[in-house]
């Protein structure tokens, strides 16, 4: 063999060995990369369950009475004597303040005056009655005269109603039982019919007053309860009206709730509370973290038979752990509750820990029944 040759043979076996030493480890490696993905990822299930899912609002309140009097004068006066103070219980009817209107006496006279005049004019027709029935009076006479007597009549009784409401006016009595929550006016003072002189919180619980938007008055509906918080002490309380017109100052919905226990609790103060804004009742859910989205479009995963499947459903009322899942699922779905980058419709699994125990025994009831185990699908 010549010399040339063996320079051929040599450099021959040199690229050769060069071009293996390329090609042979992207092969091993591609073939390692194959094995790697060929093992299963592992992930966990679990049922859907069946719950009730609350949101709730938390909002300010104002305590109120359950039933409050503004007490106001029926006449203009000065106020010549007070029988109570800011803070004093009373009773229905106890005298509260006395006025003098300057018109009791006058409203008096009136009335003395209009019955003199009825009675006299009584008096006179008695007597006409006798000659009328005579004959010796004519009939338009003691028509005229009865009407008279009658018109006398009519005076006298607005003359006594009118005094009366002068009296009245002149002593000013609690219309109902309670506590003087407020009372402004001193002696001396001069007051007219637009004047409050005092405000009467009736006996029992308080109320609560609270405004709410569109969005969570179609939540609410009388009965519902409310949970209350003031100064780290909580109080129940029921809702007894909801307002279906706007309120035009607050541009909101005016709620009143009901607080038996609410006795502790200031007239006037503010009141944390929390109400149920929206309520989704033994709905099946699923956790929010097992919910994925594409498009805008939500899915869940679920196992069968160590593969996964891609389920499309719609999600109705979420909280912070749980969704509500109206349609796409059922109760005896497995649902893929860890997230891998290996997810995909009919993607291989193996179920990790307890789950994989479950499984191994749904598929020794599945030998031995023939049957398929609940919760699978195919």
């Amino acid at each position: 063999m010549t010399k040339k040759k063996i320079f051929i043979i040599v450099g021959a076996v040199v690229i050769v060995a060069a071009v293996a030493g390329l090609i042979l480890p992207r092969v091993l490696k591609g073939k390692q990369e194959e094995i790697v993905a060929e093992v299963p990822p592992a992930v966990t299930v679990e049922k859907p369950e069946t719950r009730t899912i609350e949101l709730s609002n938390e909002l300010i309140g104002t305590i109120e009475p359950d039933s409050i009097v503004h007490v106001t004068p029926l006449g203009a006066g000065e106020i010549t004597s007070v029988g109570v103070k800011t803070g004093d219980l009373v009773s229905a009817g106890q005298l509260l303040c006395v006025i003098d209107t300057k018109q009791v006496e006058s409203s008096r006279i009136t009335s003395e005056t209009a019955r003199i005049t009825y009675e006299d004019a009584k008096k006179n027709l008695d007597r006409y009655s006798i000659l009328y029935a005579a004959g010796d009076v004519a009939e338009a006479d003691y028509q005229s005269l009865a009407d008279k007597v009658e018109m006398a009549r009519l005076q006298y009784e607005n003359a006594k109603i009118a005094y009366k409401i002068q009296m009245e006016s002149s002593q000013v009595t609690a219309p109902i039982a309670g506590r003087v929550e407020s009372f402004s006016i001193s002696v001396h003072d001069m007051v007219s019919p637009q004047t409050t002189l005092c405000v009467i919180s009736g006996e029992g619980g308080k109320s609560l007053t609270f405004y709410v938007s569109e969005r969570i008055v179609g939540g609410l509906k009388v009965g519902d309860s409310i949970r209350v918080e003031k100064n780290g002490t909580e109080h129940s309380a029921a809702i007894t009206e909801v307002s279906t017109m706007i309120d035009q100052a607050s541009g909101l919905f005016k709620v009143k709730a009901s607080i038996p226990d609410g006795d502790t609790l200031a007239t006037g103060t503010s009141v944390k509370l929390y109400v149920i804004a929206q309520r989704a009742e033994n709905v099946l859910t699923v956790p929010v973290d097992s919910i994925y989205y594409e498009g805008g479009n939500p899915y869940i995963y679920t196992y069968a038979d160590g593969s996964l499947k891609k389920n499309a459903v719609t999600v109705g009322l979420s909280d912070n752990e749980y969704s509500e899942i109206p349609s796409g699922i059922t109760a005896n779905d497995q649902v893929v509750t860890t997230w891998t980058s290996e997810l995909y419709e009919g993607s291989k699994v193996t179920l990790a820990g307890g789950n994989e125990k479950e499984s191994q025994a749904e598929e020794v009831a599945t030998e031995e029944t023939g049957t398929e185990p609940s919760g699978q699908t195919q």
